[in-house]
């Protein structure tokens, strides 16, 4: 991750107009109050995995960052921010909600609308901002959550706390092709652990808790597309539904439960055909990786979806001989 900035690395009669101009120009436009008596210390580093944009702040000064309407009539950018406290406890307020964040909790707020971020003792924070539309939620179910605390000791925030840390120390160091994929990843986990958390929260229309449920449901097959007993009764099983309503909740999309299985699973192999670095894995291999063992049932299939046996469309996106 870059360093934006290091206040012991500016001279005192200049540390605080470089950490303001930092903050209010570099992650803002933000409104940044800090009492003029108080030693500044602290680091900012900012990073990009793919779309998804990386920040961390570390500091010991006692301060407070708002957005204010002001700032947002000026040009907003679309963005969701998802704050993750590392140590300390900042305080985050939206919409009329306020959270104190203890160490390993995340909580979401909308860039586009007022907010303020505020500490009162030395804090270590990540910062992950999101595409509006990256988060394939439903808006009224995400305005239901800003400001809202989201526990990472059990369900999929159990795995996205230590994945986002990860992430924060390690940003600088992924190639482009896995930082795309890693972006995916990190967005994927972020919309099941938010909509794990809508899905406690008041209650939601019927529309809307259909849709947090179908996001469940695609993630959950993401997640086992290697396993060749993911089936329908399996994800339904998972979900504590029924068949019937399962097959329901696909309707939309004009494909049932294991055509869209099939579907992902040829994506998937479609990707690793063309990528260079598991050139060496025999295309069966691949198939059985994401759960279709079976050699000439996976031709037949790959032919089907993309007009190519597999091992053709492999030399084709790699350059490889005949």
């Amino acid at each position: 991750m870059g360093v934006l900035i290091r206040a012991e690395d500016v001279p005192p009669g200049r540390r605080r107009a470089a950490w303001l101009s930092i903050v209010c120009d570099a992650l803002g436009p933000l409104d940044c109050r800090i009492d003029p008596d108080a030693p500044l210390r602290g680091e900012i580093g900012a990073g990009t995995l793919g779309s998804v944009g990386v920040g961390r702040v570390r500091t010991t000064t006692p301060h407070s960052v708002h957005r204010t309407p002001g700032q947002i009539r000026q040009g907003s950018r679309e963005l969701y921010r998802v704050v993750l406290a590392l140590s300390g406890e900042p305080v985050l307020e939206q919409d009329g909600r306020s959270t104190r964040l203890t160490p390993g909790r995340l909580a979401l707020y909308d860039f586009a609308r007022p907010y303020r971020l505020s500490y009162t003792s030395a804090v270590d924070l990540a910062v992950f901002s999101l595409p509006r539309d990256a988060l394939a939620l439903p808006r009224d179910a995400l305005a239901r959550l800003t400001a809202v605390p989201i526990a990472t000791d059990d369900g999929a925030g159990a795995l996205a706390a230590p994945l986002l840390r990860r992430v924060t120390l390690d940003v600088e160091t992924y190639r482009p092709d896995s930082a795309a994929r890693l972006s995916g990843v990190v967005m994927d986990l972020l919309t099941t652990v938010i909509s794990e958390r809508a899905e406690q929260a008041a209650a939601l229309p019927d529309e809307s808790r259909a849709r947090l449920l179908l996001m469940r449901v695609d993630a959950f097959i993401e997640e086992h597309l290697g396993d060749p007993g993911l089936d329908p009764a399996a994800v339904a099983a998972a979900h504590h539904v029924s068949l019937r309503q399962l097959h329901r909740l696909f309707e939309p999309r004009s494909a049932t439960v294991a055509a869209w299985i099939r579907h992902r699973r040829l994506e998937r192999c479609r990707r690793d055909l063309a990528d260079p670095a598991l050139s060496g894995v025999p295309v069966s291999g691949v198939a059985a990786h994401w759960g279709l063992p079976g050699a000439a049932h996976f031709s037949r299939l790959f032919r089907q979806a993309y007009g190519m046996p597999p091992a053709e469309y492999r030399r084709a996106r790699l350059g490889l001989p005949h």
